[in-house]
């Protein structure tokens, strides 16, 4: 059985960071690209950020050059580094993957950054 579970959240002024975890478990995902997604209060949920298998990552425009995801095959774990956050940050962040034709969900952790 598939999990993800995140964890790392929390509130922080702005300009502060934080680093989310999403921890995998059910499989091994090292073959697998890895994303974090977010959805504020009242919005949609928006893409935040991937990591390929191979290391190469992509990010939002509104991210790009703040955020940081990496990924560490050995423990199943994929990281969210975020610096130099801002109130529109202000989200519940979940890590998502997609695994045999099944897009999993974690249930998310909440980042909320104070102006």
């Amino acid at each position: 059985q598939v999990q993800l579970v995140e964890s790392g959240g929390g509130l922080v002024q702005a300009g502060g960071s934080l680093r989310l975890s999403c921890a995998a478990s059910g499989s091994d995902f090292r073959y697998n690209p890895m994303s974090w997604y977010r959805q504020a209060p009242g919005k949609q949920r928006e893409w935040v950020a991937t990591i390929t298998s191979g290391g190469t990552t992509n990010y939002a425009d509104s991210v790009k050059g703040r955020f940081t995801i990496s990924r560490d095959n050995a423990k199943n774990t994929v990281y969210l580094q975020m610096n130099d956050l801002k109130p529109e940050d202000t989200s519940v962040y979940y890590c998502t993957v997609a695994y045999r034709g099944i897009r999993y969900w974690g249930k998310g952790t909440l980042a909320t950054v104070s102006s």
